[in-house]
């Protein structure tokens, strides 16, 4: 379904706005998909569980949010379990899609759909810890913004495609992290073929001149046996590079990050 969000339309409903609102389509435009459980946690910690359904109801009608035809965590989720995206209009009012038809979002797979709600959740965790003064995010930016370009052996031309990039601060000292979400489905050889990119990468120089350093990797993985398939293909790399690698469980992202900071 496509339509037009005239101009006049457009400033009324950014008038319009809440703070709470703008926190919203800001966090759909930065991690393109979430759940209401996500949402929730973010932005309404504050009022309660039904109010911050209608308010999603309320945005979901006037095309800033658009809610996805699946669900994630099965039927017990209920609304929870809703996946929201950018709309016509919150596409709009996050600077997507001008001067052109706006669309509304596409269907998507469920592999896919769970891989994004995954780097969604790692955001959601990040925000969360610092609302506790566990760590402070000073960045986090999802694909492919995160993607980065270079030039690699023999000249030919590379593309590293991290799921994310976080920069978090703790006691005074910022860490910088590549962010990549396995969902257990690639083979050691794939996960081989990733690693070389990301030590062509670092051979390069090419984030070190743009930044001054090199992030780690953290490695996020579903559970103990896929940590160590991972940890396996990492001691086969080159002494030097196995450093730049930390293999930590998902819902371990935010202690592992503390962690390492320490």
């Amino acid at each position: 379904m496509t339509a037009r969000v005239s101009a006049r339309r457009l400033a009324a409903l950014r008038s319009g706005l809440s703070d709470r609102d703008w926190q919203i389509v800001t966090t759909l435009a930065r991690v393109r998909v979430a759940t209401a459980d996500q949402l929730e946690r973010l932005w309404f910690a504050d009022v309660s569980r039904r109010r911050a359904q209608q308010r999603l109801t309320a945005l979901t009608k006037r095309r800033i949010i658009a809610r996805l035809p699946r669900t994630i965590g099965g039927v017990r989720a209920g609304s929870r379990g809703h996946v929201y995206a950018l709309d016509v209009v919150g596409a709009r009012l996050a600077g997507l899609g001008e001067g052109r038809r706006s669309h509304g979002p596409r269907p998507v797979g469920l592999p896919y759909l769970a891989h994004a709600l995954a780097i969604s959740e790692v955001y959601t965790g990040l925000v969360v810890a610092g609302r506790a003064e566990q760590l402070r995010l000073v960045r986090f930016v999802a694909e492919p913004g995160c993607w980065r370009s270079f030039y690699g052996a023999g000249g030919v031309r590379a593309t590293l495609k991290p799921d994310g990039l976080a920069v978090v601060a703790f006691d005074g000292y910022e860490d910088h992290w590549f962010i990549e979400l396995d969902q257990g489905t690639e083979s050691a050889a794939a996960i081989t073929r990733k690693l070389a990119v990301y030590r062509g990468y670092w051979q390069s120089g090419t984030e070190q001149n743009r930044t001054g350093l090199f992030p780690k990797i953290l490695w996020l993985v579903p559970d103990a046996d896929r940590a160590a398939v991972l940890r396996g293909v990492i001691a086969r790399q080159p002494e030097p590079v196995r450093a730049l690698f930390v293999v930590a469980l998902q819902a371990d992202a935010v202690t592992r990050m503390r962690q390492e900071a320490e």
